[in-house]
């Protein structure tokens, strides 16, 4: 399928698929939206505490990215895993302008060794985070009781119901440790429907610029 590179209206980059009148981020702006949904309403809860992220969609790296910036900052211990069954090219990372749009120019070599380094290997980038990328499908998933929390960034329901069906949300919620969360830019009917079905409490809150709402998903 034909991906462009595009500019979103923060400044930083994305990839765009015509045919499917998709992107990978909010053409909004990428890092805006990221921050937002992951940062502030997911990864924030954890303050002080070591976490297991699940990555659904590693992408363009952007969301682990910020994320490790966070732990940097903040001195967390993150285990972060990040499933994709589509990786993209030596190419396109190149044309990823996040190390610069997200002031990081000492982290360079940190974002690219996120697309260089091995795949389903335990990767150490620094003494507070780990990554271990997976090459598989969402349908693939089967971990029990892992993670603390999960970064639910799918293509969208338009282009690609199946991927937020009880099927899916029923894999994450298995994933979860108790007490863990799932967030994901999305709201629609039919995700918050199939997100309760799984066994998930669900609660709307504000969306990132250019969305109205995102939904958070708890395990008890």
């Amino acid at each position: 399928m034909k991906r462009e590179i595009i500019v979103t209206s923060d400044g930083s980059t994305s990839i765009h698929l015509p045919d499917w009148e998709e992107s990978y981020h909010s053409k909004h702006g990428a890092i805006q939206e990221a921050k937002h949904v992951f940062i502030k309403n997911g990864l924030s809860l954890f303050k002080g505490q070591s976490v297991s992220i699940l990555e659904i969609g590693f992408g363009t790296g952007l969301n682990a990215f910020i994320t490790f910036l966070e732990a940097e900052k903040s001195k967390q211990s993150i285990d972060y895993f990040g499933v994709e069954g589509f990786p993209i090219s030596s190419q396109e990372v190149l044309q990823m302008n996040y190390v610069n749009q997200l002031n990081a120019t000492d982290f360079k070599a940190v974002f690219e060794l996120f697309h260089l380094c091995n795949w389903e290997e335990n990767v150490t980038i620094s003494n507070h985070f780990r990554l271990t990328k997976r090459n598989q499908l969402f349908t693939e998933i089967d971990d029990i009781n892992q993670f603390d929390l999960i970064y639910f960034d799918a293509f969208g329901y338009r282009v690609q119901p199946e991927l937020w069906s009880v099927e899916i949300f029923t894999k994450m919620y298995t994933a979860l440790k108790s007490g863990g969360i799932l967030v994901t830019y999305a709201c629609r009917g039919p995700i918050k429907r199939a997100m309760i079905e799984a066994g998930f409490e669900i609660e709307k809150l504000d969306g990132p610029p250019g969305k109205r709402e995102m939904l958070r998903g708890g395990k008890k």
